[in-house]
């Protein structure tokens, strides 16, 4: 029995067609594909939120939550102690999540320093103050123009709180650094 002939369709392609065909023909098979306009938007990498590793959530939620002011999204309980928390910045986007360390797992974070923004950063560190918790450097201008206060979380993770202000968008670490490095004028 013979087969039936095929027949051959020509195609006709779209001058972007035709030039998508030919940049792919000359690129090597290795090399990366350009992203399509919708994948590119879907591949833009967004900051989610931190996790932080403690001894007792219901003690970290008590500083987060009750201290800072950050809002409950969601927590789970095991013997009905929170576990796991998930808060919402109060003046923000941004979240947290407060994640029940292992008796025997270390809560170190050494190289990781947690930071929030506050308009008000010497009340609030006074508010801070007057419920008796420690603020390792209280408020002071840095010389990047920034206003910085330090202390830790009762697990010991550093938590800096500043006021970036006007100063936000200028490149004002470059300048600091040049001042720092000529010999003379680290002080002013």
């Amino acid at each position: 029995m013979k087969r039936p002939a095929r027949t051959k369709r020509s195609k006709k392609r779209t001058a972007p067609q035709r030039s998508a065909r030919r940049a792919s023909a000359k690129r090597s098979p290795s090399a990366p594909r350009p992203p399509s306009s919708s994948a590119e938007s879907e591949a833009k990498l967004s900051f989610n939120h931190a996790m932080i590793y403690v001894k007792d959530v219901e003690r970290a939620l008590g500083f987060y939550r009750d201290l800072l002011g950050f809002k409950l999204i969601e927590d789970f309980r095991f013997e009905n102690r929170p576990v796991y928390a998930r808060l919402h910045a109060p003046g923000g986007d941004g979240t947290i999540a407060l994640h029940q360390a292992g008796p025997a797992d270390s809560v170190s974070s050494d190289g990781v320093r947690l930071y929030f923004e506050i308009r008000d950063l010497d009340d609030f560190c006074h508010k801070l103050m007057k419920e008796h918790f420690y603020i390792t450097k209280l408020p002071a201008m840095m010389p990047w123009g920034w206003r910085h206060a330090y202390l830790n979380d009762p697990d010991g993770h550093e938590i800096s709180l500043y006021w970036a202000g006007e100063n936000r968008m200028k490149k004002m670490m470059k300048k600091a650094a040049q001042r720092v490095s000529r010999p003379g004028t680290a002080s002013r």
